[in-house]
């Protein structure tokens, strides 16, 4: 089973799992790091080692924080050394419902592409996907110069960024709650 840890600012982290395990049950092998503003930052990246000895179970660990460049994504990413240890930035829940219906059962890589596109196929703008629902186009401040052509159906990749352009199918409900 791959190991979890989430890394995050304030406590985000404990709240996030707080959070999946409402919706999925309790899990096993994983572990929450709070970074508080005043914090020993050498203090944090030995919690965040220990962490990853105690989730992990010979199948990874997949580090997760909440935005890329942070002082948690950093500390995370410096344990990238280690083997079979990846981070994801940006967590999300939806991410985290995938990673605990996945993590029994595929390897690590598969594992977090499936956990990056979940956490990606949940972003959404209610107005660009219910039905009936105000409109507004997308904005072109938005989309960085990249052009994106009206669609239907899920959310478009486009310049790395998820672009809603136009109505799409309610996806399949996630687990519960």
């Amino acid at each position: 089973m791959i190991g979890l840890v989430l890394v995050t600012h304030g406590r985000l982290a404990d709240e996030l799992r707080s959070a999946m395990e409402h919706v999925v049950g309790t899990q096993r092998n994983v572990a929450t790091v709070c970074i508080g503003p005043d914090d020993d930052i050498e203090g944090r990246r030995a919690e965040i080692q220990r962490c990853i000895d105690t989730v992990d179970t010979g199948d990874g660990v997949v580090l997760l924080t909440d935005m890329f460049g942070g002082t948690p994504s950093n500390l995370a990413i410096s344990q990238m050394d280690r083997r079979n240890v990846e981070v994801i930035a940006g967590v999300n829940l939806p991410m985290l419902v995938k990673l605990a219906k996945v993590r029994s059962n595929q390897p690590l890589a598969d594992a977090v592409d499936c956990a990056q596109m979940a956490g990606r196929k949940y972003i959404a703008a209610a107005s660009h996907v219910l039905p009936n629902t105000r409109r507004s186009e997308v904005p072109a401040r938005c989309l960085n110069g990249v052009s994106v052509a009206p669609m239907t159906g899920p959310p478009v990749v486009a310049g790395g960024a998820a672009v809603t352009v136009a109505p799409a199918v309610p996806a399949a409900k996630e687990g519960g709650g």
